[in-house]
C-alpha cells in the first residue's frame, strides 16, 4: 500500500474517532494526518511527511485552541442547573428571620431532601412564606427567588 494511503486511512480512523469523543482536537490531528498524506503523494520522504503532520497538527489545535470552540466557558458550578440538579427546584418557606447587619438578609430553615438546610433570599425577592426556587448553592446554604425565572447562568 502507498504511504499516501496510509496516511489518509490514519486520518480516517481519527476522523471515526472523533465522532465519538465529540472533541475537536482529534480532528485537527487528523488534518495533520491528510496533510502528511499530500506530502507523500508530493514524493517527500517519510521524515518530512512526519513534520508536516506534526506541524499542521499543531497549527490546527493552536488555532482551534484560540477560536470560539476551543475555549472553555466560565461555569460557576454553583449556579449552573447542568451540574447542580437542585438548581431551579422548588422549596415552601414558612417563616423568614430578619437578619441585622451592613446589608439586612432574610434566612431560614427549611426541610430540603430529607435534612435540614439554611435559606437566604436574594436581594431583590420578596420574604413572604410560600414556595420558592433554588438559585445557588453556597455550602450548605441554599440561595432562592420567588420565581424559577431569576435564576442566573
Amino acid at each position: 500500500m502507498a504511504q499516501w494511503v496510509t496516511w489518509m486511512v490514519a486520518a480516517g480512523v481519527l476522523i471515526v474517532a472523533e465522532l465519538f469523543t465529540g472533541t475537536f482536537y482529534l480532528l485537527m490531528l487528523a488534518v495533520g494526518l491528510a496533510a502528511a498524506g499530500l506530502a507523500a503523494l508530493i514524493g517527500f520522504q517519510l521524515e518530512w511527511q512526519l513534520i508536516v503532520a506534526a506541524v499542521v497538527a499543531v497549527v490546527a489545535i493552536y488555532i482551534l485552541r484560540h477560536s470560539k470552540f476551543g475555549r472553555q466557558k466560565k461555569v460557576k458550578a454553583e449556579r449552573d442547573p447542568n451540574i447542580n440538579l437542585d438548581i431551579g427546584q422548588s422549596i415552601t418557606v414558612d417563616e423568614w428571620h430578619r437578619e441585622s447587619g451592613e446589608r439586612a438578609k432574610y434566612t431560614a430553615r427549611v426541610k430540603y431532601r430529607g435534612a435540614m438546610w439554611d435559606v437566604e433570599l436574594v436581594q431583590d425577592a420578596i420574604a413572604q412564606a410560600g414556595v420558592f426556587f433554588i438559585q445557588e448553592i453556597r455550602g450548605s446554604r441554599l440561595i432562592v427567588a420567588n420565581s424559577p425565572g431569576k435564576i442566573n447562568k
